[in-house]
């Protein structure tokens, strides 16, 4: 008899399991992310990190499900606005991704037109947070970037910098910034702009070495431009002591792809390459990261899973309250408070988080160590040195 009162029991217990995971109610997240295009490599990280955020999320929130709903932006600004138009016509209630600011300003337009929030980590320009939009929400800012490159080049005692930059709205912005920092720091800079379109970055680097002179060379661009840049630079040895740039460049990925480029170079990077992570929201991270992936995770799947669980975690609390279709997912954003793979993160009434500060990595032994600032170091700074 108590045999049966057990095996009852049990399948009272699982077909509730059942009742409630065929219950929950599901909601449609758009993902408008560079798939393809000059920015495909950083666009695919934070894919990785939206499906591990969503895969995690689904597993433990028990109530509620996401489904992620992806769409390729083609690293375009006209693709960008048609991919959140998309979007909002298959009947998501947010979008996750984006990157580059250029892309970001007019996609975060569409969606805040359209009553969507919109969250990425992949656009800096403060524009973006100082425009109105009432529902832009971002986890990162240029201010964090700003602050670790010019902690390390103090740090380090850089008399002088050449910064290369590209023009689009907020690699420039954020050139012009380091450089007023420097200065007030007393560095000599000089500084030298580019065209997105450029290829050959030989004459830069040619007047770095001829007419600057200067210790070390900031690079403030994306993939390709430090591609173009190395490659100068290797053909042409300027005599600095450093190679130093900023976001999408300390990454196993790059490591991969460009082994001869990359060695000693600095760039921003909140992770170590492997990963190590001491939380259990960390762990949990990248258990599933390489259950999914097979590789170790990078910064950017940190982010991309940062801004998609606490949006996910927003779009929950709405639910619960009956006020998603009442502008509720972005009233959860803005009540935000909670530690995360990244930090703390809260979010101002402009959408910004408040709390960012980045790290610097370095490209060493096939691997990237944190190097800047010195208490989150997981190894040993060195300069001078070259990747040639």
């Amino acid at each position: 008899m108590k045999t049966t009162f057990k095996r009852i029991g049990l399948a009272a217990l699982v077909s509730a399991a059942f009742m409630s995971a065929a219950s929950a109610e599901e909601f449609k997240v758009g993902a408008e992310l560079p798939l393809t295009g000059s920015l495909a490599r950083v666009g695919a990280g934070m894919q990785e990190g939206i499906m591990v955020a969503a895969e995690v999320f689904n597993k433990t929130n028990g109530k509620h499900k996401i489904k992620i709903v992806t769409i390729d932006d083609e690293s375009a600004p006209a693709k960008a606005i048609a991919a959140v138009e998309k979007l909002a016509s298959e009947g998501v209630v947010a979008i996750t991704g984006g990157y580059g600011s250029n892309n970001i300003s007019p996609a975060s337009d569409a969606a805040n037109k359209l009553g969507l929030v919109y969250i990425t980590s992949g656009g800096v320009d403060d524009s973006l947070v100082n425009a109105g939009r009432k529902n832009f929400f971002r986890i990162n800012n240029s201010a964090g970037y700003e602050k670790a490159m010019i902690g390390m080049l103090h740090d380090v005692g850089a008399k002088s910098v050449s910064i290369v930059y590209s023009t689009k709205d907020a690699t420039s912005g954020l050139a012009k910034d380091v450089e007023a920092s420097l200065k007030a720091k007393g560095i000599a800079v000089v500084m030298h702009s580019f065209d997105p379109a450029i290829t050959d970055f030989k004459p830069i680097i040619n007047k770095v070495k001829l007419q600057d002179k200067s210790e070390v060379i900031a690079m403030v661009g994306y993939e390709n431009d430090y591609v173009g840049i190395l490659r100068a630079a290797r053909v042409l040895k300027p005599a600095v002591k450093a190679m130093v740039g900023v976001w999408s460049l300390a990454t196993p990925k790059m490591a991969a792809d460009f082994p001869d480029l990359m060695p000693n170079v600095f760039g921003t990077a909140l992770l170590p390459f492997p990963a190590e992570f001491k939380t259990a929201d960390g762990k949990n991270f990248a258990d599933t990261y390489k259950a999914i992936y097979k590789k170790e995770p990078d910064y950017l799947g940190q982010f991309g899973y940062v801004q998609s669980m606490l949006l996910f975690e927003a779009i929950a609390r709405a639910a619960d309250k009956g006020t998603i279709q009442k502008g509720g997912i972005a009233d959860e954003m803005r009540k935000t408070d909670r530690e995360t793979l990244i930090g703390r993160v809260q979010f101002g009434a402009n959408g910004d988080n408040t709390n960012f500060v980045h790290r610097m990595g370095q490209h060493q032994d096939k691997k990237i160590v944190i190097v800047w600032p010195k208490e989150s170091a997981t190894g040993k700074l060195a300069y001078p040195a070259l990747p040639w």
